[in-house]
């Protein structure tokens, strides 16, 4: 695709303005509800992204739903279709899975291996992320242009940021997308649930003693990088290598001014500092991708040390709520490039989709090749069982023959073929942080429905009817001669 990879967030904002998906908004709008009250009518509209140049009370300008439809999230990955997406993946697959044997195989793959290291990410010496650095008084968050969302959301909020932090034990990298209430000029709160990897490394360091741990937020980034921060990737998987792969491009990083960790070079604005994994302050409410408040809890506290950016930055934000909204968008181009990595695991998986309303972890719709009794209820327990999809609150599993994206389908074919005592399953494990109804947090129930046909090695010895189909050559004789029935 022409322009892919980007070289930066205004590399993305330029094509966008080309093909007509950028709007300018030139009269003066207030970051305090009025931005995002405008980007919840467009997005639920399928507007284009918006770029607001004048924003009360600071130099900078707003860039919003930059990924609020599919098309904007084909581009951003380089794609023309999301069907697309699995085929970048399967590529990586495919070249990680080969393992060469003898000494003439390891020969053959060393050309494919130098390809491969050029895709991991290369540190440069300088980037346009710190053309101007704030230090220590000087650091100021009050000068970006944060949102307020939500009318009763605890403050401003940082909601798109790549934080960077380090495993204090075994050294890797991890990036993840983790909100940041702003306190004051220098202080926020690290909003990483108990089961994400920044929070992984917090409770590494608290087991060790140790109470400082550097942290980087930068925003505003290629997005591409921006899109593997909200991934659900394996935790030794580092997410701006897996950015490179699917770029076809290394990332280029840069070491931050007042710590040790570094950053994507081309980045807007990128926030240094540390968090003590001991000291907690109230964080939120905060209007959430549920459609409802996140209710007031306990986070660390993130001290910026430094504020480096661009000499003229865009902010990047996103608003989240009830759906749909910008971020469904991308949790849509996100389903499809993890599915190849599901499907490598469990080669029975055909597909699955996670419905914009179940607002990702309320709902997956999954189908299978049944091949034994008890599959369905094999594969309910494996999905409990993988990184982030343990949170799923409900899982229905339908044949092979089912398309998860049709729900038209889905519930005529489940209805049909469900007894629901027999077919519904309900076990106890950890949920999602923002599930506000389980019976404690992070912990409740779940529920699994076998919505595939039953036959009598599951204990179902009446016949299955046949489903209602036209033979073809009937089809094809309508088809021919509709024009002369009268009906168009």
């Amino acid at each position: 695709m022409k322009g892919f990879p980007f070289a930066d967030l205004r590399a993305f904002v330029a094509a966008l303005e080309a093909r007509g998906d950028l709007l300018r908004v030139r009269a003066e709008v207030d970051p305090e509800l009025e931005i995002a009250q405008i980007c919840d009518r467009v997005v639920k509209s399928g507007g284009p992204a918006l770029l607001f140049e004048n924003v009360k009370g600071s130099s900078m300008p707003v860039l919003i739903n930059a990924l609020g439809t599919e098309g904007r999230t084909n581009l951003a990955l380089g794609v023309e279709s999301t069907e697309q997406l699995p085929g970048k993946v399967e590529g990586i697959l495919a070249l990680l899975d080969k393992r060469p044997e003898g000494l003439i195989d390891k020969l053959k793959m060393l050309p494919k291996l130098a390809d491969l290291s050029a895709l991991f990410p290369k540190t440069v010496k300088s980037g346009a992320c710190q053309e101007v650095v704030h230090t220590g008084d000087a650091v100021d968050l009050t000068r970006i242009p944060i949102l307020k969302c939500w009318p009763q959301d605890a403050g401003r909020f940082i909601t798109m940021p790549m934080v960077f932090s380090r495993d204090p034990i075994h050294g890797k990298t991890n990036c993840g997308m983790y909100r940041l209430q702003v306190y004051d000029k220098n202080t926020t709160g690290m909003h990483w649930h108990q089961h994400h990897g920044g929070a992984a490394h917090a409770q590494k360091a608290r087991w060790e003693g140790i109470d400082r741990i550097e942290v980087a937020a930068a925003i505003g980034a290629d997005p591409t990088c921006t899109f593997c921060a909200a991934m659900p990737l394996p935790d030794d998987l580092y997410e701006m290598i897996f950015g490179g792969f699917l770029r076809g491009k290394a990332v280029e990083m840069v070491k931050c001014k007042t710590i040790d960790l570094e950053v994507p070079a081309s980045a807007e604005i990128v926030l240094e500092g540390y968090v003590n994994p001991n000291e907690l302050r109230t964080e939120g409410p905060f209007g959430d991708h549920t459609g409802y408040y996140s209710l007031p809890d306990e986070y660390p506290v993130f001290h910026v040390t430094a504020v480096t950016h661009r000499k003229d930055p865009i902010y990047q934000t996103i608003i989240v709520g009830k759906p749909p909204m910008e971020d469904c968008y991308m949790a849509g181009a996100i389903e499809h490039l993890v599915r190849p990595v599901l499907q490598k695991q469990f080669p029975e998986v055909v597909d699955f989709h996670l419905p914009f309303e179940g607002i990702f972890h309320n709902l997956m719709l999954l189908s299978i090749r049944k091949r034994y009794p008890g599959h369905a209820r094999k594969m309910m327990h494996a999905m409990w069982g993988t990184g982030q999809a343990m949170f799923t609150k409900v899982i229905v599993v339908v044949d092979h023959d089912v398309n998860v994206r049709d729900y038209g389908e889905v519930c005529w074919k489940a209805l049909n073929h469900i007894d629901p005592e027999r077919d519904t399953e309900f076990v106890l494990g950890p949920v999602e942080t923002l599930d506000h109804a389980s019976r404690l947090p992070k912990y409740g129930s779940k529920m699994g429905i076998d919505a595939t046909r039953k036959g009598p090695d599951e204990g179902f010895d009446r016949p299955w009817p046949d489903e209602q189909v036209m033979p073809d050559e009937i089809r094809d004789l309508v088809s021919r001669r509709w024009s002369e029935y009268g009906l168009g």
